[in-house]
């Protein structure tokens, strides 16, 4: 593409000197209102006409309406980032007024185990859009599975929903069309960024770098990070494309357990920085997809805070820390002006003469100066010298950041572990100072209540003997009672019965 352009270049400007160049092409949408002090302004709008996917094909015949400005580095861009409480359900939507910005560049650190599953970083929706950072997490309960934030490109609006932990039996569905939506209202101070350009659908933020306002078409499921590795796109074009999904089941808008492995990132050159048309296959699984080597580095910032938030909330809304101001590390190939390539033979117009058999590619026409070519092709080679010693340097540099917040994020790892452990330590400590307690209080209540029945029992033996002595005094006393009267009553008969023989005794004969 660009020898083609290098060859229609050199074309015009021998034949047609005194002819004037086609106008640029139009510039972008300006209508949007200027990004806030917390957004990064998008690069200068004569870079960045605006190709649809459907023109791809066409960029052949099409070459001389692609632009070769060089790359504007994005300006520092303040950026807030939090870690996040994630839902254990699908959070509601919110239509939101502008595209979210470029993806950071977040390397994860290795997982503390097996079980656990990288959760972000993405842009997330608090009043505005802010950094969702990155850990690895454990899910809430068993069988419970991630599922990537969601952004739809629906009329002049984002529709958005955070990600969340999904049930075993749950599957996402997307907000429905014709669903009635809320504008979100921006924190105060907040001023709205530009609209998504680009085709409507889903869609994930674009490379690290990227002009703001641009979205990068996806399938439902994508996790954003997997533009991490892409070059950053100045005009709408690059798109992304499933490679093999696994175990996926599409019912409308709902995707019930989708497994992508791979996607295949695709862009032309007229939408890339680079120039350059892009087709390469990168991992789907997020934290692979985040550990690409980015072409433009813009850092996450570390969140000021450990203590995640709540999912946002319209009716609740946080405290939001402080930003952070990030900067791009950008590549010098991509700063500086790009050198004329040779161009090779191109194809005869009608009325055209073909190129001759061994004539040259790129040579200078008849009369030109041998001395001039030669030195432009030894400048060619000192720049592309120049490139390569950039790029290493920059890769060294890349390559040393990244281990030094590889190893700071180790040892925020290994700090985490370390706390984990003294909280699972203080909690089995007390977990056994409670289980000693307690067993102590029912070894107490125990032995208080086999002395309470001990002594009840006692008790009760004491009044039964001394009821059973009661009776026996009772009953002796009335044993004694009837003897008593009976030797009476006996005595009274003997009297009565020596009574009545006296008297029998001293009765006159008749």
């Amino acid at each position: 593409m660009r020898v083609i352009i290098a060859l229609i270049v050199a074309a015009g400007a021998l034949s047609a000197c005194n002819s004037q160049s086609p106008p640029p092409p139009p510039p972008a949408d300006q209508t949007a209102a200027p990004p806030a002090a917390d957004q990064t302004a998008p690069p200068p709008a004569d870079q960045t006409a605006q190709n649809s996917p459907e023109n791809a094909g066409t960029e052949a015949s099409n070459a001389e309406n692609v632009s070769e400005e060089t790359y504007t580095p994005p300006p520092p861009q303040q950026v807030v980032s939090v870690y996040q409480d994630a839902p254990d359900s699908q959070p509601p939507p919110e239509e939101i007024g502008w595209a979210p910005p470029p993806m950071l560049v977040e390397p994860p650190p290795p997982p503390p185990g097996p079980q656990y599953v990288w959760t972000g970083g993405y842009w997330g929706w608090y009043g505005n859009w802010v950094w969702i950072h990155g850990r690895w997490a454990p899910p809430p309960r068993p069988g419970y599975h991630w599922v990537q934030p969601y952004y739809e490109h629906r009329g002049p609006h984002v529709v958005y929903v955070g990600g969340f932990w999904g049930a075993p039996n749950v599957s996402f569905v997307a907000p429905a069309f014709g669903l009635s939506l809320t504008l979100a209202v921006p924190l105060p101070g907040i001023q709205p960024g530009p609209p998504p350009m680009g085709p409507e659908g889903i869609f994930v933020p674009p490379p690290p770098g990227s002009r703001f306002g641009l979205i990068v078409p996806a399938p439902i499921g994508t996790s954003p990070a997997v533009v991490i590795g892409a070059p950053p796109v100045v005009a709408v074009g690059m798109r992304i494309s499933n490679t093999n999904i696994a175990n996926t089941t599409i019912n409308n808008t709902t995707i019930n357990n989708t497994t992508i492995n791979n996607v295949t990132i695709e862009a032309p050159a007229s939408a890339t920085a680079n120039h350059v048309a892009v087709n390469a296959r990168v991992p789907a699984v997020a934290h692979l997809a985040a550990a690409q080597t980015p072409v433009v580095r813009v850092p996450a910032p570390a969140p000021a805070s450990t203590k995640p938030l709540a999912a946002y909330s319209a009716a609740r809304p946080v405290s939001l820390p402080p930003p952070a101001v990030v900067h791009a590390v950008v590549p010098a190939e991509l700063t500086r002006p790009r050198a004329a390539t040779p161009a090779p033979p191109a194809a005869a117009r009608p009325g055209e003469p073909a190129a001759r058999p061994g004539e040259p590619a790129g040579r200078p026409a008849p009369g030109g100066n041998a001395a001039e070519e030669r030195a432009a092709q030894q400048r060619a080679a000192q720049e592309q010298q120049q490139q390569r010693a950039a790029q290493e340097a920059e890769a060294k540099r890349n390559a040393a950041q990244a281990a030094a917040e590889h190893g700071k994020q180790q040892q925020e790892a290994a700090e985490a572990q370390r706390n984990a452990a003294q909280a699972a330590a203080a909690r089995n400590k007390q977990e056994q100072e409670a289980a000693a307690d307690a067993k102590r209080n029912a070894a107490q209540a125990a032995a208080e209540h086999n002395k309470q029945q001990q002594e009840a029992a006692g008790e009760a033996k004491r009044k039964a003997q001394e009821q059973a002595e009661e009776r026996s005094k009772q009953q002796a006393a009335a044993a004694e009672e009837a003897n008593k009267k009976a030797a009476e009553a006996a005595a009274a008969k003997k009297a009565a019965d020596e009574k009545r023989k006296e008297a029998q005794e001293h009765k006159p004969p008749q």
